[in-house]
C-alpha cells in the first residue's frame, strides 16, 4: 500500500481509511469517528466538520532516545461547525466518511 506522498507514517493506513483520505478535498464535509477508552469503558464518539488538509507529526521524548522511540501518526485537520479549528490523529479504528 502507498500512502499519498504528503503522508509520511510508521505504521501503514488501513486500505479503506487511505482511499477515503485520498478522495478529500478542502471543502469536504466529513464524520469522523474514533473509540474513545477510559479504564475499562470504550465508545465511539464522533465529530463534523470541513475537511481542510492531512499530513504527519511525528511524536517522541525530547530526550536522548533511539530512533525506533519516533512514531509518525497521520493527522486530519479539519473546521468544526462551530468554526472551531481542530485536527486528530488517525489511528486503526477512526473511520472517515464524506457526508453532504
Amino acid at each position: 500500500m502507498s500512502n499519498p506522498q504528503h503522508i509520511y507514517t510508521s505504521r501503514p493506513i488501513r486500505p479503506d481509511l487511505l482511499a477515503t483520505i485520498e478522495k478529500l478535498k478542502p471543502g469536504d464535509r466529513i464524520r469522523i469517528t474514533q473509540t474513545v477508552r477510559v479504564g475499562f469503558r470504550s465508545w465511539p464518539a464522533a465529530v463534523t466538520g470541513v475537511f481542510r488538509h492531512v499530513d504527519s507529526m511525528a511524536t517522541g521524548l525530547a530526550t536522548d532516545r533511539v530512533a525506533e522511540d519516533d512514531i509518525i501518526v497521520p493527522i486530519l485537520h479539519f473546521t468544526k461547525d462551530n468554526k472551531e479549528m481542530s485536527s486528530v490523529a488517525l489511528d486503526e479504528q477512526t473511520t472517515v466518511e464524506i457526508v453532504n
